[in-house]
């Protein structure tokens, strides 16, 4: 009989990381949808920043499932994109992208899941943005620019005089960050942020079945 009881609770175990899977792999898949219709913010950041609502889905499992979950959503967003489209940073700027996504979902899912309240998301995702453009600015400095440089072979100044080109204030890589990356990534989280917010709920019982 005890047999019986743990073999029930092995094969619950299982579909439940099965359905896990599936569901992540499901909102990789529209992660990588969305990502089609990037655009860009010559207002506010040079061309070559584009946004996309990528991280909505990957946001929405990190709420319905899980911190890692939303992690593993994130990395499958990634990979599948570098198998769609390749890359020409040899991986170094999917991965910023990568860090840049958990710094965004990581903070949020862990401050919802404490607490499953309307208050508590917002909380989380208010952090999370925070973390995210924070996060931004450094990976940008540090990883992504330089990357894209080597790879354009062309001077990270270039970058900066396309941003004076939009703020006349920018003429460093510090004033870069503060008028460019930063603003572009706060818009983007809160963006992100406000359409999970009106869906969540709508489409959060698709999830339940994880709940047993």
């Amino acid at each position: 009989m005890r047999t019986k009881v743990l073999n029930n609770k092995t094969n619950k175990a299982t579909i439940s990381k099965t359905r896990i899977m599936a569901q992540a792999a499901m909102l990789a898949a529209v992660a990588i949808v969305l990502m089609l219709f990037e655009f860009p913010l010559p207002f506010l950041a040079p061309p070559f920043y584009e946004m996309d609502f990528s991280e909505v889905p990957v946001l929405i499992g990190t709420f319905a499932i899980g911190p890692f979950a939303g992690v593993m959503i994130e990395a499958l967003k990634i990979i599948l994109n570098l198998i769609i489209n390749g890359t020409v940073t040899a991986g170094v700027g999917e991965f910023a992208n990568f860090v840049m996504g958990c710094a965004f979902i990581v903070p949020a899912g862990v401050i919802y899941h404490r607490t499953k309240t309307r208050s508590h998301a917002i909380i989380g995702m208010v952090t999370g943005t925070i973390v995210m453009a924070v996060m931004g600015c450094f990976l940008n400095a540090y990883v992504l620019l330089p990357a894209y440089a080597a790879a354009f072979g062309m001077p990270v100044e270039a970058f900066i005089e396309m941003g004076s080109a939009i703020h006349s204030s920018i003429d460093s890589m510090m004033t870069f960050m503060i008028l460019a990356v930063a603003p572009f990534n706060l818009l983007k989280g809160v963006i992100d942020s406000v359409i999970v917010f009106l869906i969540y709920k709508k489409v959060s019982p698709i999830f339940k079945m994880n709940r047993s």
